[in-house]
């Protein structure tokens, strides 16, 4: 390592969901993606660090393209690095685009992963094909793109992938200053139960240790705690490093800039007392989510994902209503009695993002009929939410044509009141397909109401249906009495 810079690499998954990018990260680090520290809690730690062929690498387990977004919105570096991973089977989809974009748009050096080389219907080449329509032209066909076949699954490719991460991290010449103003990022933060507000930080510049004076836009403390993340103490952190923070005052927000003050009185006159408030657009039409998920950079991606979502619902008189949603009640931990009571009271919906709810929780939502949504994607939340706005939409009827027929013989015609009549027909079907439906009446180019086909015969036998060319009889119950020539319009209702 240079005397005065740390050359790590900060690195990010991203693609589509379920083209492995999880299993991938899993196989490089050799264990699953959540760590339980000495209490039994599990926590999303949002960061992972290896060392490969005698370099550190430190992987990002962000929620997905929203979450580094939203990190670098608020001016955060947040990664070197980007791999994109496309399933062999499936090719590029519309998030592999999306990733796509992201990652161009941050700037940074991307090397493909094309993965699930061991499925039944791989075709990287084809993806590969796929992937220069997309806008990235890998090395093989005469571009600047590095691209490795991997599979999560055999482990078939994992250290070429770790090789060019390597590569590419030594040819962008990645320079992080020790001897400067310590300064970083946090890439989540979360309420552990025992020891209070942690965080957890990527280190940009300078050197982090135990006991310095940190703070962000909205929260500051003491470094009490200083871990790597597998909840291991540690003195100190340099550039591209990952550190579990303990010691804040309140949940700092994911992204945040983090600086070392000389003491806590400089570090408090930085703080500014807001928090960014998700701004929810005024709907027609909404329903309430009391929200609980797994870590402070969950809650505040999964807000701005719900007060984004949709739907339009057409009037019958013309325009529209817009249906949405909004967060009522948001929190970081399990889902808890409070919550469901609160919920069943305002009529809300009960979301929440991988946590689990507590055995009263479950013993009041189940006495309640109160239920609880629990989701491990993103996918799945936003999914669900379309499908509960989709209910919201009232149904409508529309008038859908089935056939007409041409009166040629009325056999007879009874008054069944004022303004009702029965009467037995026979005709031609024009064109469509007859059956036991609704009519209308044409006559002399005018529309008259009709009723209703009780009975449909052909050759004195019952029928449910005739086509077009075929003479039928039908029993016809209806306001307006049809008449000879009378061209007899068919149709049905259907829900929308």
């Amino acid at each position: 390592m240079p005397k005065d810079f740390s050359t790590i690499p900060v690195v990010v998954f991203l693609g589509h969901i379920d083209h492995g990018k999880t299993s991938l990260l899993e196989k490089i680090l050799k264990k699953p993606l959540t760590s339980k520290e000495a209490g039994g809690i599990t926590q999303h730690v949002g960061a992972h660090e290896i060392e490969f062929e005698g370099k550190k690498i430190t992987f990002l387990d962000t929620p997905g393209h929203e979450a580094f977004n939203e990190m670098r919105s608020r001016g955060a570096k947040v990664a070197d690095i980007a791999v994109l991973v496309v399933a062999a089977n499936e090719g590029v989809k519309e998030q592999t685009k999306e990733a796509i974009k992201v990652i161009k748009s941050a700037k940074i050096p991307m090397l493909v992963a094309i993965n699930k080389i061991d499925k039944e219907g791989a075709n990287p080449e084809k993806t590969k094909a796929e992937l220069s329509e997309a806008g990235v032209l890998i090395e093989e066909w005469g571009g600047d793109v590095p691209c490795v076949l991997t599979s999560a699954k055999t482990g078939e490719g994992i250290e070429d992938l770790l090789s060019m991460i390597n590569l590419l991290a030594e040819v962008s010449e990645i320079k992080k200053p020790l001897k400067e103003p310590t300064e970083g990022f946090v890439i989540e933060s979360f309420l552990d139960p025992k020891r209070g507000a942690s965080a957890v930080v990527i280190v940009e510049r300078g050197i982090l240790k135990k006991g310095d004076i940190i703070g962000t836009e909205t929260s500051f403390g003491k470094v009490r705690i200083l871990e790597n993340p597998e909840f291991s103490a540690k003195k100190e952190a340099i550039p591209g490093e990952a550190a579990i923070i303990v010691g804040f005052r309140d949940l700092p927000v994911v992204g945040e800039k983090f600086f070392v003050f000389k003491d806590e009185e400089s570090a408090q006159e930085y703080v500014k007392k807001k928090k960014e408030k998700v701004i929810f657009p005024k709907r027609d039409k909404e329903i309430k989510i009391v929200l609980k998920a797994d870590t402070q950079g969950s809650l505040e991606v999964l807000e701005k994902i719900l007060a984004k979502i949709e739907e339009k619902e057409a009037l019958v008189e013309g325009g529209f209503k817009t249906l949405g949603v909004r967060v009522i009640k948001r929190g970081v931990g399990e889902v808890t009695d409070l919550d469901v009571k609160f919920a069943d009271e305002e009529d809300a919906e009960i979301f929440a993002f991988r946590v689990s709810a507590t055995e009263p929780a479950k013993s009041l939502s189940f006495s309640l009929r109160k239920k609880i949504h629990f989701f491990e994607t993103i996918y799945e939340m936003t999914e669900k939410t379309r499908k509960i706005l989709l209910s919201l939409k009232e149904k409508k009827k529309i008038r859908h044509k089935l056939a007409t027929m041409q009166v040629l013989v009325v056999f007879k015609t009874q008054k069944r009141g004022p303004k009702l009549y029965r009467q037995i027909v026979g005709g031609k079907v024009l064109e469509g397909e007859a059956k036991k439906s609704f009519l209308d009446i044409e006559r002399k180019g005018e529309i008259f109401e009709g009723g209703k086909i009780i009975e449909m015969q052909k050759q004195k036998r019952e029928i449910e249906k005739a086509k077009a060319g075929e003479e039928i009889g039908i029993l016809y119950e209806g306001k307006t009495k049809i008449k000879l020539d009378d061209k007899l319009i068919l149709w049905e209702e259907k829900e929308i």
